[in-house]
C-alpha cells in the first residue's frame, strides 16, 4: 500500500452519517443540560441521579426510606422496591416521597404493580412509607435506627 491509499476495509463516514452523530451528541448534551439546571432526578437518566453524588460525614443522619406492606394473609412484609417486585424503584420513592406524603393516594400503585406482577401472592391490604433514620458518630452507627411511619394507605382495589 502506497501513501495516500486507505485500506480496503476501511469505510469512511459520509456526510449524513457525521451530521446524525452530530445531532445526536447535541441532544444528549441539552438533555444533560436540561436535566442539570432543573436539578432533579425525574430526568434520569438525562440529568443528575444526586444520591450517589457525595460522600457520608463521620457524622451525619441517613435517611432510608422504605414501603411496609400489610397483606391479605396477615403478614406484614417490606415491599420490594424495584422492577421485578412493586414494578417501581426505590429512587423514584425516594424522589417522590414528599409528593406521597401529601396524596397517600400514590401508594395506591405500588398495591396495583404488586398484584399484577405477582398474582399468586398475597396482595397488599395497607401500606406505609417509612423513613429509617440511622445516626454515625465518628464513622460509627451509633443505636437502632428510628423509624418514622410518613404516609400510610388502605389499598382500595
Amino acid at each position: 500500500m502506497t501513501q495516500g491509499q486507505e485500506a480496503p476495509d476501511v469505510v469512511r463516514v459520509g456526510r449524513l452519517g457525521k451530521t446524525v452523530r452530530v445531532l445526536v451528541a447535541v441532544a444528549g448534551i441539552g438533555l444533560l443540560i436540561n436535566g442539570s439546571v432543573r436539578a432533579t432526578d425525574d430526568a434520569w437518566p438525562f440529568g443528575p441521579m444526586s444520591q450517589y453524588a457525595m460522600s457520608v460525614p463521620d457524622d451525619a443522619k441517613i435517611d432510608y426510606t422504605r414501603i411496609s406492606a400489610q397483606t391479605d394473609a396477615g403478614t406484614t412484609v417490606d415491599v420490594p422496591l424495584n422492577i421485578e417486585g412493586a414494578g417501581v424503584a426505590r429512587a423514584e420513592i425516594e424522589a417522590r416521597s414528599g409528593e406521597i406524603v401529601k396524596d397517600p393516594s400514590l401508594l395506591q400503585q405500588v398495591a396495583d404493580g404488586w398484584a399484577r406482577k405477582h398474582p399468586d401472592q398475597p396482595k397488599y391490604v395497607k401500606l406505609e412509607l417509612i423513613r429509617d433514620t440511622t445516626q454515625l458518630v465518628k464513622g460509627r452507627v451509633e443505636g437502632p435506627p428510628a423509624s418514622q411511619v410518613l404516609a400510610t394507605w388502605t389499598v382500595t382495589r
